[in-house]
């Protein structure tokens, strides 16, 4: 009767318990690996754009719909396109990076001293306007070091470089062969991308980056409530 009744408590503590857990861990998981995910950011590569401390908002679907888990593809929906801000896994060290894309597919692309060549045209480089510096944290960036770049059809967006103009290696001028896309850091003289190790293989982008979820200084431990919840 002692056993039964051991089996007994068992089976409710499976059915009441564990396998309620079990649902809901594998409910989000599958919606982390396939809908939407988060990414923290560790380093200052996306200055101004992100900041050190940033939780960003992945979206999974904006290219693709895939398998939970596994990852295969199932659908595609779109391509990356010249100013999006990527997830994608490094074809360094597998490590999850964050970048903009500069180059898509069949576009000749150089950089010198910093500065984007798009098919032969430079990219436009100017000062922000006051509406832009209210999208960036003031206290974090020297506006010495910004300029709002303009490439092609992409949004205008900032960069920067840690002590003003130049910044960064030279690259190029080559085609973005097929299939990859050119990616970059906005803190041009201080981010490990397409410059260093070339295209980067459209298999490896996990998803968009719509915006910052929440943010932390890390230097005194505070919120940055204004970047909460700011669309990229």
């Amino acid at each position: 009767m002692g056993e039964r009744s051991v089996r007994v408590r068992a089976g409710v503590f499976w059915r009441e318990r564990v396998r309620p857990l079990l649902v809901i861990a594998f409910l989000l998981g599958s919606f982390r690996s396939a809908v939407a995910d988060w990414n923290d950011v560790p380093s200052g590569s996306m200055r101004p754009t992100i900041l050190e401390g940033d939780r960003i908002f992945v979206d999974r679907t904006a290219y693709d719909l895939r398998v939970p888990f596994v990852g295969w593809r199932v659908v595609t929906r779109s391509e990356p396109a010249r100013g999006d801000i990527v997830v994608f896994w490094s074809p360094v060290d597998g490590r999850r990076l964050v970048k903009r894309v500069v180059g898509v597919p069949g576009d000749t692309i150089a950089v010198r001293d910093g500065r984007v060549y798009l098919n032969g045209v430079p990219a436009h480089y100017g000062p922000l306007a006051v509406t832009d510096w209210g999208r960036l944290d003031a206290q974090a960036i020297d506006p010495r070091t910004v300029a709002l770049e303009t490439e092609g059809a992409a949004a205008p967006h900032p960069v920067m470089a840690s002590a003003g103009w130049p910044g960064g290696p030279s690259f190029g001028p080559e085609v973005v062969p097929a299939g990859r896309y050119f990616v970059m850091g906005d803190h041009r003289d201080n981010s490990f991308d397409s410059r260093f190790w070339g295209y980067l293989d459209r298999d490896r982008i996990v998803g968009r980056a719509r915006a910052v979820a929440l943010s932390v200084d890390y230097e005194r431990w505070t919120p940055r409530w204004q970047r909460f919840f700011k669309a990229l």
